[in-house]
């Protein structure tokens, strides 16, 4: 009996350790597929926000209005590929010539199911290597209301400028009355306290004024070709594909 007992153990744990294993593989394969597929986007703006909301919600009236002047303007849109501002933001982008509308998603036993409004959908077995997806080729952040796993990105993203993994990117919370109380918080308690500086603090822009997210994005690409130039990158293929983008859409400099 004690024998039959030992040998269910081994068992047990080496189907533990198989799985492991396969994890591993099923990890890569992930990040793999985020590589080769996303690695030369052009410049990119992603979508984040609740999967809840419905077509008549104002925050998905919102999304898609955004979405629909960034892609006019030739960004491509990426989002968690699901429903409610998901939704909204490819729905703004599909359509739009030479624009990519593209959707992360991920298997879950309810709610994510891919909207219909993506030129590109890729599909993650893993949060952790979706949500590196969602933010590495992105040049700026839109953070629409949501619940914890909204949050969850906006903090991921946050902690990734902080500690200077990213650089020039921006952060936008659109819906002042539903974030100011979090805006707040993070001024009175974190700011405040000394837990993180006032450059972290400024890195969040509270707004409604959508025009504002716009130009502001448009800028940030003139702020990248400076300092790619500054550190002699010039050669890099990032460099080329911001200057070519720069001046095939007149961006210019805002006096």
């Amino acid at each position: 009996m004690r024998k039959k007992k030992d040998d269910l153990t081994k068992k047990y744990i080496k189907e533990i350790k198989s799985a492991d294993v396969w994890s591993v593989f099923k990890i890569v394969a992930d990040f793999v597929k985020g590589f080769d597929e996303l690695g030369e986007l052009g410049p990119t703006v992603t979508m984040f926000g609740s999967s809840k909301v419905n077509s008549e919600n104002r925050y998905y009236k919102k999304a898609q209005e955004l979405s629909s002047m960034l892609a006019q303007r030739g960004f491509n849109i990426m989002t968690g590929g699901g429903p409610g501002v998901m939704e909204a933001a490819n729905r703004g982008a599909f359509g739009y010539k030479d624009v990519e509308s593209i959707g992360l998603n991920i298997d879950l036993p309810f709610e994510q199911i891919p909207n219909k409004y993506t030129t590109t959908d890729l599909n993650f077995d893993y949060f952790f290597s979706r949500k590196v997806m969602l933010v590495k080729y992105s040049i700026g952040y839109v953070i629409f209301p949501g619940g914890y796993g909204t949050l969850d990105e906006l903090f991921e993203a946050l902690t990734l400028i902080q500690t200077k993994k990213i650089t020039g990117v921006k952060v936008f919370l659109v819906g002042v009355e539903y974030y100011k109380p979090l805006f707040k918080f993070i001024e009175s308690k974190l700011y405040k306290n000394g837990m993180i500086s006032e450059e972290d603090f400024k890195q969040i822009r509270l707004t409604d004024d959508l025009q504002h997210v716009v130009d502001e994005l448009e800028a940030s690409i003139l702020e990248q070709i400076e300092f790619l130039k500054e550190h002699k990158l010039e050669d890099t293929q990032y460099y080329r594909i911001l200057e070519e983008f720069s001046r095939d859409k007149n961006i210019e400099k805002k006096s």
